[in-house]
C-alpha cells in the first residue's frame, strides 16, 4: 500500500501515539491512554464534539484526530498507521483479510450514522430546488448556466466541492457520472481544501453551487460550543429531552426532488432534515461507518464503544444527520 510523502512523515511521527494502553479493563470501564483516529473531513464537526465530551468524561484518555480524505483514511489503516477511521464505506473482505494476516488485527465495523449530501447556494440565488435529473445534468455539463434553471441569469454555474478524495465527491461521482469520469472534468468545477472552504465560497459567490456534508449545516453544535462541556455532557446523557436541529440560514439549502415511477413522479422537493433522510424522501444519503482494529482494553476500543453508545449517538443527532441507533422525531414548536 503506497502512501504519499506527507503521510509517510505523519505516520512516522505517530508511532508513539499509535501505541495504546493494553492494561486489562473490566467490563463497563474505560481505558486510559492516547491514540489516533483518521476521519473524512466531512465529519470533522461531529468527531471534534465526540472527542471533547469523551475526554471530559474520561480525563485520562486522549484521542488525537486527523481530518483527511476518505481514501487517505483507509490507506492509513491498511498500513497500520491508525487503528480507527470514520468513512462512508466498509472495508472489503480482501482488505480485512490483509489486515488480519499482516498485522494480526480483527476489523470491527459499526454504522454510526446516515449522512446526507447537501447542495447549497448563495442567499441571493433564486434557485432553491433541483431534481435528481437536473443535478445529474449539471455534473455532466449538460446544464451549465443558471438561466437553464431559473430566471434570466446567464452566468455559468460554478460547481464547488471539497478535495477530490473526499467521500462526498466519491458519492456524487458514483451516483451521477459515467464510470471513469470525474467531477473535476467539468470546466466550471472548483475544488476546495475542505467543507469549510466550500461553505465560505458559497456565502460570497452568488454563482456558486456547493456540494457539502449536511453535518456542516446544523446549528445545534455551533450553539452547543457556547455551553460549558460539563453541561453539554449532562444534556447528551438526558434520555428524555426533545432533539431539534435547524439548518443554517447563512446559505440556501436546496430542496431535492426525485420524481420516479415508484413515487408516481412526485415533484415534491425535500431538504435534508433527519425525518426525510430516514424516510428516503431526501434521496442523497449514505451510511457512515466507524471502523476499528483496536484490541479490547484499549482507549480506542473505549472510544469506539462511546461513539456507538447512547451519548455518542445523541451527539450525532445534534448535527443534522441521522444517528443510526436513534429514532428521529418531528416536533412542532408553538
Amino acid at each position: 500500500m503506497k502512501l504519499n510523502t506527507t503521510f509517510q512523515i505523519m505516520l512516522s511521527a505517530l508511532i508513539v501515539l499509535g501505541a495504546v494502553s493494553c492494561t486489562k479493563v473490566k467490563r463497563g470501564e474505560y481505558a486510559k491512554g492516547s491514540a489516533t483516529i483518521f476521519c473524512d473531513d466531512g465529519f470533522r464537526n461531529i468527531l471534534n464534539e465526540e472527542i471533547e465530551v469523551f475526554e471530559f468524561s474520561y480525563p485520562e484518555s486522549s484521542i488525537i484526530p486527523f481530518f483527511v480524505s476518505e481514501q487517505d483514511a483507509i490507506d492509513t489503516m491498511m498500513s497500520d498507521g491508525t487503528q480507527a477511521i470514520i468513512v462512508t464505506q466498509e472495508l472489503t473482505k480482501e482488505q480485512k483479510d490483509y489486515i488480519k494476516s499482516k498485522f494480526k488485527r480483527v476489523v470491527k465495523t459499526h454504522c454510526i450514522a446516515v449522512d446526507a449530501v447537501a447542495l447549497i447556494t448563495n442567499k441571493g440565488n433564486r434557485v432553491t430546488s433541483l431534481s435528481m435529473k437536473e443535478i445529474g445534468d449539471i455534473l455532466n455539463g449538460r446544464i451549465t448556466r443558471w438561466s437553464q434553471l431559473a430566471g434570466n441569469d446567464t452566468t455559468f454555474i460554478k460547481l464547488v466541492f471539497d478535495n477530490a478524495g473526499s467521500s462526498t465527491v466519491s458519492y456524487m461521482r458514483e451516483k451521477f457520472l459515467p464510470e471513469g469520469s470525474k467531477i473535476s472534468d467539468n470546466p466550471h468545477a472548483y475544488a476546495q481544501k475542505d467543507n469549510a472552504q466550500v461553505f465560505d465560497v458559497v456565502q460570497k459567490d452568488p454563482d456558486a453551487l456547493g456540494i457539502i456534508s449536511v453535518s456542516w449545516l446544523g446549528d445545534d453544535l455551533s450553539l452547543a460550543k457556547k455551553v460549558p462541556v460539563e453541561q453539554r455532557n449532562k444534556d447528551y446523557a438526558n434520555q428524555n429531552d426533545t432533539i431539534a436541529t435547524n439548518l443554517t440560514t447563512e446559505v440556501n439549502v436546496v430542496r431535492v426532488s426525485n420524481p420516479t415511477e415508484a413515487n408516481d413522479f412526485d415533484p415534491t422537493g425535500y431538504k435534508p432534515y433527519q425525518v426525510y433522510i430516514n424516510s428516503g424522501e431526501y434521496p442523497l444519503f449514505r451510511k457512515v461507518y466507524m471502523i476499528s482494529t483496536a484490541s479490547n482494553s484499549t482507549v480506542l476500543h473505549s472510544f469506539y464503544t462511546f461513539v456507538t453508545g447512547f451519548v455518542g449517538q445523541k451527539i450525532i443527532s445534534k448535527t443534522g444527520i441521522l444517528p443510526y441507533h436513534m429514532n428521529p422525531r418531528v416536533v412542532e414548536l408553538k
